[in-house]
């Protein structure tokens, strides 16, 4: 087996076990019945701190995009190929579906027992479809920003706090847009709790807004904001020059 192969089934399993985490964690923390509350607050820093665990873990493998909107952007910005972003995809919603699965299998059966189902996305009574896409295509678009200029040539030097930038930013963006839509901005995040609960209710705007954002926001900053790096390139005689005169 090459270099090449084993490098897509390992930024696949990436993919997939941190976007298990992802679910696996982030779902945990909603749940909220009499016999374990919770709050609003708790609830968006749980998610924003189960981004930074994936990212921590697997950045350095795949990148840890851990969303389908996130990898579209990536594919626009000329970071993974058509190909690559296809077992990105597969990964990310496999991991998601096995990661509640695993909820399900290990909570008490009363956590599920909840309206609409535990930890399903879905716009609050009085937020219209348009709004509710509206508020969704923002707060992705937000995100999709923030990976830009992750990914910027610019900013390659300063990578040492990708986790915390990330996950503090999915907590601001949780903490503002939650109490709306559930603030998902990833389809594989709202697709898995859907599919266990078979609630499919509204589901068209956590595909449709994330991905339609990552696309209009990620082909606008790379036109107006991204830039190549042009480093100096110094030849040996340069350099020679620079020792005499240090010396």
């Amino acid at each position: 087996m090459n270099s090449s192969t084993l490098d897509k089934i390992s930024c696949f399993l990436a993919e997939l076990l941190g976007t298990g985490i992802l679910v696996f964690l982030g779902c945990m923390g909603c749940v909220k019945t009499e016999a374990f509350p919770n709050n609003h607050l708790q609830i968006v820093l749980n998610f924003g701190f189960a981004v930074l665990v994936a990212i921590q873990c697997f950045g350095c493998v795949s990148g840890a995009h851990l969303n389908p909107a996130v990898t579209v952007a990536a594919y626009i910005y000329d970071l993974v190929s058509l190909p690559m972003a296809f077992i990105y995809f597969v990964g990310q919603m496999l991991g998601a579906f096995i990661g509640y699965g695993l909820l399900k299998a290990l909570l008490p059966e009363s956590t599920f027992d909840v309206p609409n189902g535990m930890c399903v996305t879905l716009p609050h009574a009085q937020v219209s479809s348009p709004q509710a896409f509206g508020i969704e295509f923002v707060a992705t678009s937000i995100l999709v920003i923030v990976c830009c200029g992750v990914w910027d040539p610019r900013n390659s030097k300063h990578h040492d706090s990708v986790a915390i930038r990330f996950g503090l930013a999915v907590a601001c963006l949780a903490c503002a847009a939650g109490p709306f839509t559930g603030a998902s901005m990833n389809p594989a995040r709202s697709f898995a709790p859907a599919l266990w609960n078979k609630n499919f209710t509204s589901h068209w705007l956590y595909w449709f807004a994330p991905l339609s954002a990552a696309v209009v926001t990620s082909i606008a900053y790379k036109a107006v904001f991204r830039r190549e790096v042009v480093e100096a390139q110094i030849t040996s005689d340069e350099k020679l020059r620079q020792m005499d005169d240090l010396s």
